[in-house]
Formats: C-alpha cells, sequence, structure tokens
C-alpha cells in the first residue's frame, strides 16, 4: 500500500499499517515519506519547490495571462503558515500530488510486478477549500475542473502502463459541503456553538443534572459523574440543545433519537459509542458552525449535501452502467477484495456491489 496525502495524520488512516508507505506534504510544502525516502525524491521535491509559488496568481483555465487573478496565494515572511494553508488549498498543491503518483507509477513499475499493489491518493485541497469558501463558489469549480484533468491524465497513464487490462480504478468521495451562507443570512445561519453550550450547560445547572465538559461541532460531551445512569442526563441536555433556534434534531449515546425514520438510521451511522461522547446535534439545512471568521463552513451534517456523493468503478472486473440504487462508503472494501479475488477484511461490514461486477 502507498499513499499520498495532503498531511500524515490523514494518510495515516489510510494506511493502516506500519508496513505501508505513506508521502505527505510537510510544513515546508515538500513531500516526506516512512520509511526511507526513494534516491529520486530529494530532486521531484526541488523541481516542484513551492518557494516559487510565493504570490502566484490563480487564473481560471483558459484565461490570458494578463486576465484578473481568482487568487493570489499572498506570502509573508512573518506568516509562512498562511501561504502553505492557501498553497494546500489550491490546485498546485492538488497538481503535485498527482505529479507525485504518476512518477511512483513510472520508476517503480506499479502493477507491472505480477503482483497487487495499491496507490492511494488522498485529493484534500477541495475539502480545505471547501472549509473557506462552501461547495459554490469560482475557486471550487475551477479546483473541480482541474481535479477532472488530473484524473484524465493518470488514466492516460495507466493505459500506457501497465494497461488498460492490468488496473482498476476508484473514485470515492469523503464528504460533500453546503454552500456558503449568503451573507445578509450569516448572523441566522453560522451558529455559535458556544451558544448552543452554555444554553444546555444553563438548563443543567439549574436543574442539577450535570453539566457540558465540551461541545465539538456536532457532539456534545457531558460530564455525568456521580450519576449511575447518564442516559437520562443526555436526553434531558438533547431536548435543551432543541431549545435552540439552529438545533432541529438530536441522537445520544443511550440511542434516544428525535425523530425515527431515515434520519435516525443517518444519526446511528454517524455515532461511535467512544469517540461521539454523549449527543450528537444536528443543524437546520444549510446552517453551519462558526468559526468567528466571518466566512466559511463546516462538514458533518446528516443532509444530502454532506453524505451524498459518487462512487465510481473502472477497470476490467467491472461493468459499465449508472447505478441509482444507495450504497454506503463501506461497500467499497469488500467490493474491491471481491474484484481481486481476496477474503473481505475481517472488520468488514459493508456489502459487496455485485451489481458493479461482471461476473
Amino acid at each position: 500500500m502507498t499513499v499520498v496525502s495532503l498531511n500524515d495524520a490523514h494518510g495515516a488512516l489510510f494506511a493502516g499499517t506500519p508496513d505501508a508507505r505513506l508521502f505527505w506534504i510537510d510544513d515546508n510544502g515538500q513531500f516526506s515519506t516512512l520509511p526511507d525516502p526513494p534516491d529520486w525524491l530529494a530532486a521531484f521535491n526541488a523541481a516542484r519547490n513551492p518557494d516559487s509559488l510565493h504570490d502566484a496568481r490563480w487564473l481560471a483555465l483558459g484565461a490570458r495571462p494578463d486576465a484578473p487573478a481568482l487568487r493570489t496565494l499572498n506570502f509573508s515572511p512573518e506568516r509562512p503558515a498562511e501561504f502553505l494553508a492557501l498553497y494546500k488549498s489550491s490546485y498546485y498543491a492538488q497538481d503535485v500530488q498527482f505529479d507525485l503518483a504518476l512518477e511512483l507509477i513510472a520508476r517503480e513499475k506499479m502493477g507491472q510486478t505480477g503482483t497487487f499493489e495499491f496507490l492511494c491518493i488522498l485529493a484534500g485541497s477541495t475539502g480545505l477549500l471547501g472549509y473557506e469558501t462552501g461547495a459554490v463558489s469560482p475557486l471550487m469549480r475551477q479546483l473541480t475542473l482541474r481535479l477532472d484533468r488530473q484524473i484524465e491524465s493518470l488514466l492516460n497513464q495507466l493505459t500506457k502502463a501497465p494497461g488498460e487490462k492490468n488496473f482498476s480504478l476508484v473514485v470515492a468521495g469523503a464528504h460533500g459541503a453546503p454552500p456558503e451562507p449568503a451573507a445578509e443570512s450569516r448572523d441566522r445561519m453560522a451558529v455559535s456553538g458556544e451558544t448552543v453550550a452554555q444554553a444546555v450547560d444553563r438548563y443543567l445547572n439549574s436543574t442539577g443534572s450535570g453539566r457540558v465538559e465540551k461541545y465539538l461541532y456536532p457532539f456534545l460531551y457531558l460530564d455525568s459523574s456521580g450519576f449511575r445512569d447518564p442516559e437520562p442526563i443526555r436526553q434531558a441536555a438533547a431536548r435543551a440543545a432543541m431549545e435552540h433556534p439552529a438545533v432541529s434534531g438530536y441522537f445520544t449515546a443511550g440511542g434516544a433519537c428525535s425523530t425515527h425514520d431515515e434520519w435516525e438510521r443517518r444519526f446511528r451511522n454517524s455515532f461511535h459509542p467512544v469517540r461521539s461522547g454523549d449527543v450528537i446535534l444536528s443543524y437546520h439545512p444549510e446552517y453551519v458552525e462558526d468559526f468567528a471568521q466571518g466566512r466559511g463552513v463546516s462538514y458533518g451534517s446528516l443532509y444530502n449535501y454532506d453524505v451524498r456523493v459518487p462512487l465510481m468503478f473502472y477497470g476490467p472486473q467491472f461493468r459499465s452502467g449508472v447505478f441509482e440504487s444507495p450504497v454506503e462508503s463501506v461497500d467499497v472494501a469488500p467490493t474491491l477484495a471481491r474484484a481481486i479475488g481476496v477474503a473481505a477484511p475481517s472488520s468488514s461490514t459493508g456489502r459487496v456491489l455485485g451489481e458493479a461486477l461482471i461476473e
């Protein structure tokens, strides 16, 4: 397994094992790797040093060189991290990830060794840009168009080597994004999580039933020490949160839910018994968590714009077609396992997407 990522934390999740190779962009904008860098990586980094992009102008595809820039990657020696954030959320960082993937395929003859090899590209620039601009912005449209070009280049390279029948490609989205609230609606639709936590905490204090420990949208963590059964406190906190004008639903660690339909299943699928705290909250559609910057969005809602993403399989094992039936992210692993003829992972809970397979 080889993973190409914007950062080591996300890459490590997909690598899954110390035996995998992980390439990520470090704080200097250069690719680092574990365990040992290949001898060509230094030259690759030197040829694509982001220092050459200080104050670079992001132009629309096909625009004239003198056209107005959609964005400038401003650099200040006093604030280098700000430039790195602009770089990672731009097509420049997206391009260099695919460049590294193509370099790996060519230099290491991936797919030509007679064994299965997995190359995972975590193209995270769209996710970073989305935090700032939301799903609907000129920059996001341009970044998506350039991603399409990079996937095309990757397919062209794979078709040449290892060859048309010697590779499979899976394209999956981690999540979608809401549009950024309009300026005239932002005061209402950008929610201060602190106000939610304070309202719940005041209610719990007034009834002598615990307190709010922290609120990390969309998860509410409670201090219920001294109480034998924390579930009544969770439900009390959830009901108090529903009094906030932005909150539309809840699900508790004990299974109590504000609704009993498809949304309950979505709540349940989004809840982890250890990491998700005591209560998960849902805001109204297109409401976002405010980060006190006057712009930007948050991810993690249960609405279609967040949870419905495309899933594409391409290769000799897969049939051509468009399938409208709902699938889940957990279906990817068992489907890939079936396609390459190995057992599904022991912890896999998804189904094999047999409708996409030729056999």
